[in-house]
């Protein structure tokens, strides 16, 4: 994860001050790339904790094809919704973006439901009635040659409806000599909080993908287009650059034969082993 922690250093020192959309401001830089090769180990910071269940659980979401927020509460709990009412307990990652941008649209927004629109995992799994996923994973094993195997989350004419547009907008997949590699592009990239959950997500649904096909996951490559530090984590980013990266973990995955699979498990059957870690350093996410 060095590469990762570079990144952050030369955005500090390179990058350019300006405004956003929820008003905190950030030090940007535009169109940057990381590699990371699965065989050194499983891609978790190590500078700081990875919020390891938030990365797994949200994944699982995704791949239901949830639009409902409360929904992911329940997999990252391993809860029945009416038990996890007390949000002070029981909130995620896109708890604040329901409350806020999903309300405004008119979803409905309950302690039971909480709409957030047409977001990721609908459009993996019903981009107009066409399941990505399912589609993804057929030409991948029918055609591993192929230059087309795209998982896409920007639909132009669901962009208005979504309580938060993709940030992670597109991913290739690429098989050669029983290996499956990913190369991911994120238009806005939050640098020190969203990037390493990021990484942890592409990285696990690459190696689902290579339980599911038979294939050796190999390389996670992550190209980036507003790549930005809120000001509000500035000193966040001060701390964590000043402490040295650990031994990367590995990753312990169930047997998953099937797409249909996935809804066996839950996120405590998905394992970092050896997994040594910084403590971690809290911000304020911007929405």
């Amino acid at each position: 994860m060095k590469a990762y922690l570079d990144l952050l250093q030369f955005i500090l020192e390179n990058g350019d001050r300006k405004d956003d959309r929820t008003n905190t401001g950030t030090i940007s830089s535009f169109g940057h790339q990381l590699a990371f090769d699965l065989e050194d180990g499983f891609p978790a910071v190590t500078t700081k904790s990875l919020a390891w269940k938030g990365v797994v659980s949200e994944l699982l979401w995704f791949l239901e094809g949830s639009d409902d927020e409360r929904r992911l509460a329940e997999i990252r709990f391993s809860k029945d919704r009416s038990e996890l009412t007390d949000l002070s307990k029981y909130s995620t990652i896109w708890t604040d973006n329901a409350d806020s941008q999903g309300k405004q649209l008119g979803y409905e927004n309950t302690e039971l439901k909480k709409g957030l629109g047409p977001v990721y995992g609908v459009q993996w799994r019903d981009w107009g009635g066409i399941d990505q996923i399912a589609n993804l994973l057929e030409n991948l094993h029918k055609n591993p040659d192929g230059r087309r195997h795209i998982l896409s989350a920007w639909n132009v004419g669901d962009i208005e409806k979504m309580a938060l547009p993709p940030c992670h907008v597109m991913s290739q997949f690429y098989v050669n000599n029983g290996t499956i590699s990913c190369h991911m592009y994120q238009r806005s990239a939050d640098m020190f909080l969203g990037v390493p959950f990021n990484i942890a997500s592409y990285a696990l649904l690459l190696c689902i993908f290579g339980k599911i096909l038979n294939l050796k996951p190999k390389r996670f490559v992550h190209s980036f287009g507003d790549a930005h530090i809120y000001m509000n984590s500035v000193d966040q980013v001060k701390e964590q650059l000043s402490r040295s990266p650990m031994k990367l973990p590995e990753l312990s995955i169930p047997q998953i034969d099937s797409l249909e699979d996935i809804s066996n498990y839950r996120i405590d059957d998905f394992k970092l082993l050896n997994y040594k870690h910084h403590p971690a350093i809290k911000a304020k996410m911007a929405i």
